[in-house]
């Protein structure tokens, strides 16, 4: 997208702030509201965003890189994964992931050996990298105190784009990866650090009843991991050549722009929780 017309102030914001943070608590009311009614709703919502955000990969892989995805598996397995996570749990996720990398591997077959390995391991990746990563935070309110676990996990990283988004606008001067995301800092990822560090300490201790230094270590992975997963999609839009995965969202692009850092990080919250903090 071109910038030629617009304002310093507007071009160093790089997005429609007032649409950014009006689309963010949308999204964030169906999700409070979701898990304060019936936590397991929770697994609806991430069942909606998995077909959506799988959806606009596919389409950008396709469409920028010319990889046939094998879209109808994902969409399909893609919903297995995620729904048989409530109530089987991780076994049927496993099972459920294994099934349809089978059936994509299958579903290839009829268009020949030519570009078969290329298009097979996108397909692979996108049912990883959106489905399966997904079903962690999925996983994650199932337990009795699910809904502390989202919450934190959640918390965490919106913590991190926050922190992120304000020292780098206000203090931004050293590109963190300029090859990759030119508009990130050293500076923004300082703010990131300081944010989510204090986010997850005082919601792992508030909601999960949990040591705060384990939250601060929590807190502390997820803005690194999150940082990594969003730089991840900025390396992958920049190989098929678009700027944003959609349009779903004013100010933030596609849903699969909002999901980048949530995804590998809800992985790393699910391990980590799961390892140190009992369920009460």
């Amino acid at each position: 997208m071109s910038t030629t017309g617009a304002s310093p102030r507007s071009a160093r914001l790089g997005r429609n702030l007032r649409s950014a943070i009006l689309v963010g608590v949308g999204l964030g009311i169906v999700i409070i509201a979701s898990l304060v009614f019936v936590r397991q709703a929770f697994v609806g919502v991430v069942a909606v965003c998995v077909a959506v955000a799988s959806w606009e990969l596919a389409t950008a892989l396709r469409g920028g890189g010319q990889y046939r995805v094998a879209l109808p598996v994902l969409l399909v397995g893609g919903q297995a994964i995620v729904w048989l996570s409530w109530p089987y749990g991780t076994t049927a996720v496993l099972a459920a992931f294994m099934v349809t990398v089978l059936a994509m591997l299958i579903w290839r077959m009829p268009g020949g050996a030519d570009g078969y390995l290329r298009d097979v391991s996108a397909s692979l990746f996108a049912v990883a990298y959106v489905p399966l990563f997904a079903t962690f935070a999925a996983l994650l309110v199932l337990p009795e105190d699910g809904v502390g676990r989202v919450l934190s996990f959640m918390i965490c990283v919106v913590a991190s784009d926050i922190g992120g988004y304000i020292f780098g606008v206000l203090l931004g001067r050293r590109p963190l990866a300029p090859a990759i995301s030119p508009k990130k800092s050293w500076e923004g990822l300082f703010g990131s650090l300081l944010f989510g560090t204090v986010a997850g300490a005082l919601t792992v201790m508030w909601l999960l009843d949990a040591p705060w230094p384990l939250g601060a270590v929590l807190g502390a992975l997820l803005v690194v991991v999150a940082t990594l997963g969003d730089l991840i999609e900025s390396l992958i839009k920049r190989d098929v050549g678009i700027k944003d995965m959609g349009n779903l969202l004013p100010g933030h692009g596609g849903l699969m722009d909002r999901m980048d850092s949530m995804l590998p990080s809800a992985v790393v919250s699910w391990l980590l929780l799961s390892l140190f903090v009992p369920v009460r």
